[in-house]
């Protein structure tokens, strides 16, 4: 779905002007999504398998929610949003710990490049696998995996049919989780 979002300076400040979503990644314009990754406190994290349809890593895993921050959206107003569309949650803004600001330069085509600024949150998931109802066009399946598990495969991202992130950004995402689970 196309909408308008903000544009961002490589360094990730407001610029003061606005495009649709499919015109910023035409021309490789920096923008910003939210990343949200939940977690059980008996050590598991939930993964959602991407739509076959989705124009970028189609059918790999990835973080447990995500989605574009519509022009002058509230960021945490927007990960709750995303939340509620892709897998049927609705959780309160205070239950979101912001765990930093990951930028992100992905190149699929000459007319697809994907510069962007993860705000990336990490929440407890309170309700059961099955309680979760996916979105269909954006969501394929969800499934929860130990951190340990998680932290391994993602060292094999091709292997284990990740999307590509960094290996700092996932052992990121490993060691606030952890922190949280230790308290």
């Amino acid at each position: 779905m196309d909408e308008l979002i903000d544009i961002l300076d490589a360094d990730g400040n407001l610029t003061n002007r606005t495009a649709m979503k499919s015109e910023a990644h035409k021309n490789g314009w920096y923008h910003q999504t939210v990343h949200i990754w939940f977690y059980t406190l008996d050590g598991k994290i939930l993964l959602q398998q991407r739509s076959k349809n989705k124009d970028v890593f189609p059918l790999l895993w990835d973080v447990s929610v995500a989605g574009h921050i519509g022009a002058g959206e509230n960021i945490k107003i927007s990960a709750v949003r995303e939340i509620e569309e892709e897998i049927g949650l609705s959780i309160q803004p205070e239950a979101l710990k912001k765990i930093g600001i990951y930028k992100s330069e992905h190149k699929h085509s000459d007319i697809l490049i994907d510069c962007e600024y993860h705000h990336t949150f990490i929440a407890e998931l309170k309700i059961p696998l099955h309680a979760l109802q996916k979105q269909e066009s954006e969501v394929k399946s969800l499934k929860l995996i130990s951190i340990d598990q998680f932290k391994n495969e993602v060292t094999e991202v091709l292997k284990y049919n990740y999307v590509p992130h960094e290996t700092a950004y996932y052992n990121t995402i490993c060691t606030e989780i952890m922190k949280r689970l230790h308290q």
